[in-house]
């Protein structure tokens, strides 16, 4: 995993008036949060934030004022629901060699068996924990020729060395459904046009 370094400015101006007047630069207001410290007010450059978010559990190496480095992973993102355009963002500060628990995404790999099965996906990220400097992005599992019934657990995932499953062992993350084909009934249909 990448770090992404960003620069942001401490901000003293606070409420609506304040965050709009932020968005309009192309700034995005944040805070920082973490190790007991008190939160800190963070402006952000818009456009390298939202670049950095495309990452799933970016490491965000951010320069605050030219004066200090800190390590954050992205928490909370508040998005515009009609512009898509980032509003605000929660950062929570990180330690190298620190555990984190992070969510990871779940993509799966091969076809089912033949029959027209439906896979579920129970849970779409799976929540894990591990170093802070070594999130990674996603993890594969293989579904080839899996038929109804059958599910995957999270002790079935494969994990990067140093992460461990943050959820029980024996939860479902994927499971094979039988498709439900709809049956014709034209006897009923018959039987109200009689005279």
């Amino acid at each position: 995993m990448s770090e992404v370094k960003l620069s942001a400015q401490t901000r003293t101006e606070f409420g609506k008036g304040a965050a709009r007047r932020i968005r309009r630069d192309n700034k995005v207001p944040g805070v920082l949060y973490g190790h007991g410290a008190d939160p800190l007010h963070l402006t952000l450059p818009g456009h390298d934030l939202l670049l950095a978010l495309r990452t799933p559990n970016v490491l965000i190496a951010l320069d605050i004022d030219g004066e200090s480095n800190e390590l954050a992973i992205p928490k909370a993102v508040q998005r515009d629901p009609l512009k898509g355009f980032l509003e605000h963002v929660d950062l929570q500060l990180v330690k190298r060699g620190e555990k984190v628990t992070v969510e990871i995404f779940v993509h799966t790999e091969g076809e089912l068996a033949p029959g027209g099965n439906l896979l579920e996906h129970v849970l779409n990220a799976l929540p894990v924990e591990t170093e802070a400097t070594h999130i990674p992005e996603s993890v594969t599992v293989s579904v080839e020729g899996l038929e109804a019934g059958a599910s995957i657990l999270a002790k079935d995932i494969p994990l990067p060395s140093g992460t461990t499953l943050a959820v029980e062992e024996d939860t479902v993350v994927l499971q094979v459904l039988a498709s439900q084909a709809e049956e014709s009934t034209g006897g009923e249909e018959s039987e109200g046009a009689e005279a």
